[in-house]
C-alpha cells in the first residue's frame, strides 16, 4: 500500500468513526391520520466518482421515479461520470458535482457542500449507508423526510440479498415509506440501466459489425481490473483458449480498458472507446459479457446484457451483477468447468 493509499485508508476510517452515529438522533416525522404526503422534489446523495458506484445508483433512481412518477430528482455526486450515466433519465433535474480531487479544488468542493442548503426538498436519500460524507450531507440537507440508509433487523431477515449495494437503499426506502403511510412495495428491485436509445444501439451494432465482419454472435471479454481484482495474463490466456475451444460458433472479442492494454496480448478482435454510452451500446450487441469485478462489469449490467462477473477479492453479495441472467462466480470456490457451465446456461437461455 502506497503512502497516499495509507493516508486515504486512515482518513476513511476516521470519518467513518466520526459519522457512524450521524442520523441516529433523527426522529421520523409524526404523520397525522389521513395526512397526504406529496413527494415532488427528491435529492439522492452518492458522492463517489467511480463509474461502478454511479451505475449502481441507477436502480435507486428508477425506484424513486416508479414510486413518484411526477417527481424531480437532483443528484449529489462526485466527478463527471454521472452525466453520461443519467443522460436519458428525464426525471433527473440537476446533477450537483463535487470535484473528483477535492484538495485541488477546495473552493468548488466547499461550494458544492454549501449548495445543498440552498434548496428545500421533500425527500433526501443517502445512497450508501457506509458513506461518511453521504451521512453528513443527508443530515444538513433541508427536507422533512430523510433516509440515512441503516437497515433494521426486519429488512435483513426478510431479504436475503439485502447486502447488495444497489438493493439495500431500495429496501430501506420502501421500509421508510411504509412508516409514512405508503403502501408496501413488493415489486422486483430495478436492475442497473443507463437507458440506451435505439440510435445508440444501432451505432453500437455498426461498430461491432465493422470489427468482426461475419454473422456469428459474440462473446465479449474484458481482461482488466484494478489492484488485486485483476487476474494475471496466464489466467486470462488459459481462459481465452478454453473459450475458443468451447464456442467455435461465436466470435470471442475483447473490449480494451482506457489504458489500452490486453491480458491476452491483443489476440482477439478488439475495440477501444472512452465513451461509456458507446461502450454500453456495443456490449448490448453481444450475447454475454465476461469480466472481473469492475466498473465496466457494472456497465454491462446497465446495458441490460447477461454478465458473468469473476470475484476473488470483493464480496459478490455486495457487488454481484444481477438481472438479465447475470451471474457472479467466486474463483476461489469454483473452477473453469463451473465457469463454462455458467456461460452455457446463459447462452442456452438466450439462444434457444
Amino acid at each position: 500500500m502506497s503512502f497516499k493509499q495509507r493516508i486515504n485508508h486512515y482518513r476513511r476510517q476516521l470519518m467513518h468513526t466520526i459519522t457512524k452515529s450521524v442520523g441516529n438522533s433523527y426522529s421520523e416525522p409524526k404523520i397525522k391520520p389521513g395526512q397526504k404526503i406529496e413527494i415532488k422534489k427528491v435529492l439522492i446523495i452518492r458522492p463517489n466518482h467511480r463509474l461502478g458506484n454511479q451505475l449502481l445508483l441507477t436502480p435507486l433512481v428508477q425506484e424513486v421515479i416508479n414510486t413518484f412518477p411526477e417527481c424531480e430528482i437532483d443528484l449529489f455526486v462526485k466527478g463527471g461520470v454521472a452525466f453520461p450515466v443519467f443522460e436519458n433519465y428525464k426525471h433527473v433535474n440537476k446533477i450537483i458535482q463535487l470535484p473528483k480531487k477535492p484538495f485541488s479544488n477546495l473552493i468548488k468542493y466547499a461550494g458544492g457542500w454549501l449548495s445543498i442548503k440552498s434548496k428545500t426538498y421533500d425527500l433526501v436519500i443517502n445512497g450508501d449507508k457506509n458513506s461518511s460524507s453521504g451521512r453528513l450531507l443527508t443530515q444538513i440537507a433541508n427536507a422533512p423526510f430523510k433516509v440515512f440508509g441503516d437497515l433494521d433487523d426486519a429488512i435483513q431477515k426478510q431479504y436475503p440479498d439485502h447486502k447488495h449495494i444497489s438493493k439495500s437503499p431500495i429496501y430501506n426506502l420502501r421500509n421508510y415509506l411504509t412508516k409514512l403511510g405508503f403502501q408496501k412495495n413488493e415489486n422486483t428491485v430495478p436492475v442497473l440501466d443507463i437507458k440506451l436509445s435505439e440510435t445508440e444501439l444501432s451505432k453500437g451494432k455498426a461498430i461491432l459489425d465493422a470489427i468482426i465482419k461475419n454473422d456469428k454472435k459474440n462473446i465479449c471479454i474484458y481482461t482488466n481490473a484494478t489492484g488485486d481484482k485483476c487476474y494475471s495474463e496466464a489466467w486470462w490466456e488459459t481462459f481465452y483458449a478454453r473459450l475458443l475451444k468451447e464456442y467455435p460458433e461465436f466470435n470471442i472479442i475483447e473490449m480494451l480498458p482506457i489504458e489500452n492494454i490486453s491480458k491476452i496480448n491483443f489476440k482477439a478482435p478488439h475495440f477501444y472507446s472512452k465513451d461509456i454510452r458507446e461502450m454500453g451500446a456495443i456490449i448490448k450487441n453481444t450475447s454475454v459479457f465476461i469480466a472481473a469485478d469492475n466498473g465496466v462489469m457494472h456497465l454491462s449490467s446497465a446495458s441490460l446484457t447477461p454478465t458473468v462477473g469473476f470475484f476473488s477479492v470483493t464480496d459478490p453479495d455486495i457487488y454481484e451483477p444481477y438481472g438479465n441472467g447475470s451471474i457472479a462466480l467466486n474463483t476461489k470456490e469454483t473452477n473453469i468447468e463451473d465457469w463454462i457451465k455458467s456461460i452455457n446456461t446463459i447462452l442456452n437461455k438466450h439462444h434457444t
